[in-house]
Formats: C-alpha cells, sequence, structure tokens
C-alpha cells in the first residue's frame, strides 16, 4: 500500500466523527455552490446543539441550507458574501450576517487575515493514483484554502467531476486533509431554466447585436443568457472567460461558434471558476481539458479579463436609475444576492480594447405593474455597480451606451429603454430630483 493510501485509510471516518473537529466559535469555509459538501453540513447540524457560534462563512448556497433554519439560532451562524435561497432569510432577520465582498477580493481578503479560517469543509474527487483529490467544479476559493484553513475536512464524492485547470492547480493531496467521509450523494444540479417568453427573446437578440465575430464572452445563467445564445449561431470564433460556466454554452460549443481562438491569453480554452448546471454538464466537464477552472482572482481580476480584446460582459441588474446607478444585489434594504463578479467583469471589459460592458434587465417586473428604471434608486437599496461603470444597457426596447453621457444625456438615454406606461412619469420625477439637487 502506498503512503498516500495509509493515510487515506488512517483519515477515513463517519461524518459524525469528522465534525467532532470544530469547536464552539470557529469560522468555517464551505465549499461554494455545487461543491457545498451536504454529508457535512448535516453532520454540523447534528452536533449545533453541543456548540455555540460556529461560522459559516461562505458564497452561493444552492442546496436546501438545513443550518440555515431559526432553530440553529446561537449555534450555527450564517456568513454570507453571497446569498441563495437558504441562506437569505437567515441573514436578513438577522441570524446571519453578509459581507459586500468582490468575487475577485476573497483571496486577498482570506491572504491578508481579514477574515481568519480555523477550518473548510467541502467535496472532492476521490484521489487519483498519485494521491490528490480534485476540487471539481468549484475552483473559486477553494484552491488557495489549503493556505487559509488550519484543517480540511472533504467529502469524497465520485459524482464529483474531475477538473482540468493549470498542473495540479486545482487538486488537493490526501496528506493535506485532516479528515475523508465518503458519500455518493448527488452533486446539486440546476435545471433547465423557462425562458420562452417575448420579453427575454427581445433583449437576447438586441443583446446578441452587439457581439461581434471574435469577442471573448462573459455571461451566467438565466433567462437573458440563454436568449442571447439562440441568436449567436451565425458568430464565428468567439471565446469564453467567465466566473459560472454552464449549460447554456454546450450547443455553441458543439456548433463550432466557440472556438477561444481569437483570445490574447488562454486560447483555445474556456476558462471559468466554477461550473453549475445538469448532471449533463458535469459529465462533460469531466477530464475535459477544454475547460480550464481557475482562481476567482485570476478569473474575475479586471486587469486579467481586460488582456483579451473584445470582451462583452454581460450581467443583470435589479433596477437602475436614470444617471445609471444600478442596485443588482437588493430590493430596497432586502438582501437578496451578494456583489459576485459583476463589477470585476464590467471593469474588465471596459479596459479591454474594443470591450463592452453590458447589464441587461426587462423595463418592467411583476407582471408589468412597476418599472425596473426608476428616477432614482429604492430607499435602502445599496449601488452594486456606480454610474461611472456603465457602459451598455439593454431591454427589450434597444440598448444604449452610457459611457461619456452627461446626467441628462443619460436620462433622455434610458427613458427610451422604459416601457412606454412609466416614460411620462419618469421624466416628471426625474426633473423634480434634478431641481431637489440645484439644476435645471
Amino acid at each position: 500500500m502506498r503512503e498516500w493510501e495509509k493515510i487515506y485509510q488512517e483519515r477515513l471516518m463517519s461524518a459524525d466523527q469528522a465534525l467532532k473537529m470544530v469547536k464552539s466559535g470557529q469560522r468555517l469555509l464551505t465549499g461554494h455552490n455545487s461543491s457545498e459538501p451536504k454529508v457535512l453540513l448535516d453532520a454540523l447540524c447534528r452536533r449545533a446543539g453541543e456548540l455555540k457560534n460556529v461560522s459559516l462563512w461562505q458564497g452561493l448556497n444552492i442546496s436546501e441550507g438545513e443550518y440555515a433554519k431559526p432553530e440553529y439560532a446561537g449555534h450555527i451562524y450564517v456568513d454570507s458574501i453571497f446569498l441563495g435561497p437558504s441562506t437569505r432569510d437567515a441573514i436578513n432577520e438577522q441570524r446571519g450576517q453578509f459581507t459586500p465582498m468582490h468575487l475577485s477580493l476573497i483571496d486577498r481578503c482570506l491572504r491578508e487575515g481579514q477574515v481568519k479560517l480555523d477550518g473548510f469543509l467541502t467535496t472532492v474527487t476521490p484521489p487519483n493514483e498519485e494521491g490528490f483529490c480534485n476540487f471539481g467544479v468549484s475552483g473559486d476559493y477553494a484552491i488557495h484554502s489549503p493556505d487559509y484553513c488550519d484543517y480540511i475536512i472533504a467529502a469524497v464524492n465520485p459524482h464529483m467531476p474531475w477538473t482540468c485547470s493549470e498542473g495540479q492547480l486545482n487538486q488537493i493531496p490526501v496528506a493535506r486533509v485532516a479528515a475523508f467521509v465518503e458519500t455518493d450523494l448527488p452533486i446539486p444540479t440546476i435545471g433547465k431554466i423557462d425562458d420562452n417568453d417575448p420579453i427575454t427573446e427581445q433583449i437576447g437578440k438586441n443583446i446578441a447585436g452587439l457581439i461581434e465575430d471574435g469577442s471573448t464572452l462573459q455571461m451566467g445563467q438565466g433567462k437573458v443568457p440563454n436568449a442571447i445564445l439562440r441568436f449567436l449561431g451565425g458568430k464565428k470564433d468567439l471565446g469564453i472567460h467567465t466566473e459560472v460556466f454552464s449549460d447554456n454554452l454546450l450547443p455553441l460549443i458543439e456548433q463550432g461558434v466557440i472556438t477561444g481562438a481569437k483570445k490574447r491569453i488562454d486560447v483555445g480554452k474556456i476558462v471559468t471558476t466554477f461550473i453549475q448546471g445538469t448532471k449533463a454538464l458535469y459529465r462533460y466537464a469531466d477530464h475535459n481539458e477544454l475547460i480550464k477552472v481557475m482562481p476567482g482572482c485570476y478569473t474575475n481580476s479586471p486587469g486579467i479579463i481586460a488582456q483579451n480584446d473584445r470582451v462583452v460582459a454581460i450581467n443583470a441588474a435589479l433596477e437602475i436609475d436614470m444617471m445609471g446607478q444600478v442596485a443588482a444585489e437588493s430590493i430596497g434594504p432586502r438582501q437578496i444576492s451578494g456583489i459576485g463578479g459583476q463589477l470585476d467583469f464590467l471593469r474588465g471589459a471596459a479596459y479591454s480594447k474594443g470591450g463592452k460592458p453590458i447589464l441587461a434587465l426587462p423595463s418592467t417586473a411583476q407582471n408589468g405593474k412597476v418599472s425596473r428604471i426608476v428616477a432614482t434608486l429604492t430607499p435602502g437599496a445599496p449601488i452594486t455597480t456606480p454610474r461611472a461603470d456603465i457602459f451598455w444597457v439593454v431591454t427589450e426596447y434597444g440598448a444604449v451606451n452610457l459611457f461619456g453621457k452627461s446626467i441628462q444625456e443619460r436620462a433622455k438615454a434610458l427613458l427610451n429603454l422604459a416601457h412606454p406606461d412609466f416614460r411620462a412619469e419618469l421624466a416628471k420625477d426625474f426633473a423634480i430630483y434634478l431641481r431637489s439637487m440645484g439644476r435645471r
């Protein structure tokens, strides 16, 4: 038996045994997104009565999040930089806390000790012949986690795809892990998104018209990205440098539209920091050298992003005011999600030669009852993206470039993107706002 195999067997245990390492008052990093280790977190919940103020420092959660339920208050504390459905109530009900942070700066925050971590709970692949496990679908902050945590507890899951990176960057040696817990639970997936509505389709068509051959794209999941991709079948040599890689890109890869041939860096590669989608996507990603999973400090660095030409960064907004200020993470004071990589990619695209930073949103919400383009943001809403960082804004009524435009010119341009039912009211409200600022 090889040395790493001996270590693995010695450290292989049940989840309940492994979670005895956790002490009251500790702060634990948890696997992001589909790498969240349910088997370990469920065991932590079973121990909750013995513990006080164990903090879970985490990114997006897409699981049921048992640990975020009210009965664990005082025992397990949600400490998030990006909210998911399960953690949203815990944060807004003051049973947890939210930290505003760009995804590109997570590694710096941990490296400099601004956030000090005790342990890391995550999901990994079974070890390979050389004695390394792979972080799979979530490279993001996992890749450098061994530098920041005293101990690592890993859920070893054969369903986790082995993803490629630079050398062994997305791998961890067996000897660095304090405890292994084997599990056969399915990796969390995201199913097909229903995007068959005319508004979304028109937004997608408007954005697709801005994308040139040879562009490098960043886009997420959702209705609008799916709609955009339906209109890109005639494009050539598109590249991908993105935060999340999802199913919506697969048809364009198969059609030969996405080649990465015109990229300046990572030529021919799809660069991402995490993968999220269906089981079919995870099978596609397994040992696929076309896909390069990198840490968030690389994928989301505006300086790295800008090295490619014609970067098109497409991000979503909940609300945009007539000066161009964007609220993308909250509705008024209620936190919905987080900052993520929006500003990282908008700024990267802004400094890319021929780049196009794009904010996309339907003109209305609540079945047409309210306008998403507003005179001023809803009171209490934080500004996710400042007005100086806004270039292209797209709704179903068209696309405008606000770069270089004055406040008054922006208002006029955005008015044309609003739903016609709200334009007169918006013009009136914004005029009142300008007068309150001493302008005419």
